[in-house]
């Protein structure tokens, strides 16, 4: 596994360094002989330390996972932890997807993702409802044809709070997203027709 260790605002020792190696080596090769690659950034907050994990097991198939605490040990091992879980609760499913290979590329829409600043411009103070949003950002992505599980497994993985994909029953745009109470909501413009 191609393993990177960064820090913002700090420096990494070799300690820290050869301590996430072996951690994050041993939750990921439980499940998955050959993980692709991971990377973990440690940042300092105010009194806590952040760590950020995104481990890419599969074409397609990231876990990301992030946690908080007052020491920097702590805070890798709550975020490791987390990507343990995640893969012994998916486990099943990702070895018959890592199995089974990636969809074809013919199963994947090319796409635009676009990122759109936050606050609107404003001028004199008053807000210009009329003024076009602000491009940040834009990229290149695909849009996947997959079951309605295997989005929410991914969603999950990955710590998204939504989810376009192309609906493996019917081939329609689906989106699945995070409720604020916790569940995970589906839209699916086709369902409407009984299929």
């Amino acid at each position: 596994m191609n393993l990177t260790v960064k820090g913002k605002q700090l420096d990494v020792g070799d300690a820290l360094r050869t301590h996430v190696e072996e951690q994050l080596s041993a939750v990921t090769e439980k499940y998955f002989s050959n993980p692709i690659d991971a990377t973990v950034v440690f940042a300092h907050e105010a009194h806590l330390y952040r760590t950020d994990i995104s481990v890419h097991v599969g074409r397609g198939i990231m876990l990301q996972s992030s946690a908080e605490a007052t020491d920097i040990y702590p805070s890798f091992e709550a975020a490791a932890e987390k990507v343990g879980k995640r893969l012994r609760r998916y486990k099943r499913r990702l070895r018959d997807h890592h199995l089974n290979g990636a969809p074809a590329v013919a199963d994947e829409v090319p796409a635009r993702q676009y990122v759109i600043e936050a606050e609107s411009a404003t001028i004199d103070g008053d807000d210009d409802l009329s003024a076009e949003p602000v491009i940040v950002a834009e990229m290149d992505t695909t849009i996947e044809t997959m079951s309605v599980a295997e989005a929410v497994m991914r969603m999950d993985l990955a710590e998204l709070p939504a989810l376009m994909f192309r609906s493996g029953a019917h081939g329609g745009l689906n989106m699945i997203y995070r409720r604020p109470d916790g569940h995970v909501g589906w839209i699916d413009p086709k369902g409407l027709s009984g299929t």
